[in-house]
């Protein structure tokens, strides 16, 4: 969607009332005090091209798709890599004539563990050099990334610090043109860190729901965020989150008196339905896969059988779903 800000947005109420309308209309159904509250992560460009060296004189070179997922140090990284039948311990992908990975083990559900001929910073420059936005798959078999995707797959607000594997897609959304739009409206705005990994938009698995538990993403609040959002929610104002990362980050940082603390590092927090929200008064966010745990949060929010109405009514009226897609604003 060219401008990303033109974007559908279908309001869900609480009472099951649904409104059609545009992204620009989200400063009719916020109000002058509410702060809203951003995911500023920077997305890697992790997905790399490889060709993995014929073993034998009578084999072939195997050109390789690597997803990158998870670092493990300074020279590792997790990553999941196509085809992993023709990939065994001990390989070694050429990435480019000064950047190539051996792997080291195969993992379980398609992983493997690869260590770099570059570490640190210089790796960091490496996959920037050479890697493509890590599109998820839905948009990956239909084309390859491309550079303009090194923009429109990156949030307006990025930071500095690249950390994501996926990017917090309703964040996609937000132009510097609809944020001054929502500065002139009286809304302020907060950015809150998760890096996004590529188990948030996994199937859910049946061990994870028996926990309570999903995989760890790192996050991060400030001491001054923390407090201004207390502030806002003290004096009557909505702690609108922008994407299910922010307020993934924002639950797990709050206590069971609705306060927001400061901190620093991993969360597994896993939200369905019963949960009690604490810092989370409204969500902007896309539509998701069903029976996946972000379907799940989303109903948590604001009930079931509202989001199931809700997700029929986007259906029907022909809302794009996913990444590149429309959004909903839920008020609870």
């Amino acid at each position: 969607m060219d401008p990303q800000d033109a974007a559908r947005l279908l309001v869900v109420h609480a009472d099951g009332r649904l409104i059609d309308a545009s992204v620009r209309d989200l400063p009719r159904y916020l109000e002058a005090g509410d702060r809203m509250v951003f995911n500023d992560t920077r997305v890697i460009p992790a997905a790399l091209k490889g060709i993995r060296a014929a073993r034998d004189e009578l084999g072939r070179d195997v050109p390789v798709d690597i997803n990158l997922v998870e670092r493990l140090n300074e020279r590792e990284w997790l990553a999941l890599a196509r085809p992993g039948k023709r990939l065994r311990a001990g390989d070694v992908i050429s990435i480019a004539e000064t950047m190539s990975a051996e792997i080291i083990n195969k993992r379980g559900d398609g992983e493997i563990a690869l260590r770099f001929s570059q570490s640190g910073a210089a790796l960091n420059d490496a996959i920037d050099a050479h890697g493509a936005m890590p599109l998820p798959p839905y948009i990956a078999r239909r084309r390859e990334a491309d550079a303009e995707d090194r923009e429109t797959y990156q949030t307006s607000f990025a930071g500095n610090e690249a950390g994501s594997v996926a990017a917090p897609t309703a964040g996609l959304h937000f132009t510097p043109r609809l944020l001054s739009e929502l500065t002139q409206a009286g809304i302020e705005r907060d950015f809150v860190r998760l890096h996004v990994g590529l188990g948030t938009f996994a199937p859910l698995k049946q061990q994870q729901i028996d926990a309570g538990t999903l995989h760890e993403e790192w996050r991060h609040i400030s001491p001054d965020v923390a407090a201004r959002l207390n502030a806002a929610r003290r004096n009557g104002h909505r702690c609108v989150a922008v994407g299910t990362t922010a307020l993934r980050t924002l639950e797990s940082c709050a206590d069971e008196a609705r306060q927001i603390h400061p901190a620093t590092g991993p969360t597994d927090i896993f939200i369905q339905p019963g949960y009690r929200f604490r810092a989370t008064d409204a969500l902007v966010t896309n539509f998701h896969l069903p029976r996946s745990s972000l379907f799940m949060l989303v109903c948590a929010l604001i009930g079931t059988d509202v989001m199931q109405k809700a997700y029929a009514h986007a259906v029907a009226e022909g809302y794009r779903f996913y990444s590149y897609g429309d959004a909903c604003l839920l008020l609870p």
